[in-house]
């Protein structure tokens, strides 16, 4: 082969540069510790070459696949742009791939069935799941590659954990509404059983105790499954009560956004009828209107703990402690005080 017709190689950019390949490898793979010239000299005969690094071979040599897994419930959900944005963030420093793999993109298939061929280590270096509804005994197989929990969480797997502080921002929602005058608030949950739904509905219930509120009844609640569509929904039902709440807690902005939609539509207007608040703060939950409050949890900062938590065991670190990262109220339009207050 001609040496116009063959790729560049490291060899190719060692001679231009005039120095030993081991200068150039070095100088890729951990560039502080060559000279400014040496590395200058290098970054110009690569450029010169057009040479790029083999990252199949250097996968091969380091026995890595170059990839780390995230499980994702429903891809199309905004909530998880940002967490997987902060994942990626880090691993990009350590040369790594994220792969995004929707745990409900096949419905009809069990998830051992989907999801088992990809939890081994010829498919990835590394899993980050974010589905609290998957089976612990999915990861319960030889090969299965080092494992992190972060935002969701699955009782059963013994795996480090890095959530946001739901339970504080179901509180915060609860001293907020019910510091504007509110008395009839109404919870509208997550799916039954699922860890967020929980951990936000115990919070909840604390600020209703904690400002001397009596404990919800049943009707004081609709369970919902995190959609903006199910948020439309539940505004039809909360319109047909006879004694509306004053106020509605969702616990995730698309809820809360479609929510408002519906009521607006049936001639409620926000908040001066019936305040609404969400919990994430997604982009879109400043430009709906009115600007929606909500519990803000840092979901950035989060992906990137998360993704240094899976690097830490990845390297054979024993990591066992939870991370729980802070969450914080942020007051908009949508939340005012109760009518005639």
């Amino acid at each position: 082969m001609s040496d116009q017709a063959r790729p560049p190689r490291i060899h190719d950019v060692a001679k231009l540069a005039g120095v030993s390949v081991a200068t150039v490898s070095r100088a890729i793979s951990n560039p502080s510790i060559v000279s400014k010239d040496t590395r200058k000299a290098v970054e110009a005969a690569i450029a010169q070459t057009g040479y790029t690094l083999n990252f199949t071979a250097r996968n091969l040599r380091q026995q890595q696949v170059g990839g780390v897994l995230a499980l994702v419930p429903k891809l199309a959900n905004p909530f998880f742009s940002e967490i997987l944005s902060g994942i990626s963030e880090v691993l990009r420093t350590k040369g790594l791939s994220l792969l995004v793999l929707d745990t409900t993109a096949v419905p009809e298939q069990p998830a051992m069935t989907m999801l088992a061929p990809y939890l081994n280590r010829s498919r990835s270096d590394g899993v980050i799941v974010l589905d609290g509804s998957l089976d612990p005994r999915l990861f319960d197989q030889p090969g299965c590659p080092p494992l992190v929990q972060a935002c969701e969480w699955i009782d059963g797997l013994d795996a480090p954990r890095v959530l946001a502080d739901n339970v504080e921002g179901g509180r915060l929602a609860a001293r907020h509404l019910a510091g504007h005058g509110h008395r009839r608030i109404l919870h509208l949950t997550g799916p039954g059983g699922n860890s967020l739904t929980v951990a936000r509905r115990e919070g909840f219930l604390q600020g209703l105790a904690e400002a001397a509120l009596p404990a919800p009844g049943p009707d004081d609640s609709i369970e919902g499954n995190f959609t903006a569509r199910f948020g439309r929904e539940a505004a039809a039902k909360i319109l047909d009560l006879r004694n509306r709440p004053t106020a509605v807690f969702c616990d995730n902005d698309e809820m809360a956004i479609g929510l408002i939609h519906g009521l607006i539509c049936g001639g409620l207007r926000v908040p001066q009828d019936i305040s609404v608040m969400g919990f994430d703060n997604i982009e879109m939950s400043a430009y709906c209107l009115p600007p929606l409050t909500t519990i803000r949890q840092y979901r950035a900062r989060l992906g990137r703990r998360a993704a240094e938590l899976l690097l830490a065991r990845m390297r054979g670190e024993t990591i066992i402690d939870s991370t729980t990262l802070g969450v914080d109220l942020l007051v908009r339009d949508s939340t005012g005080p109760a009518p005639g207050e």
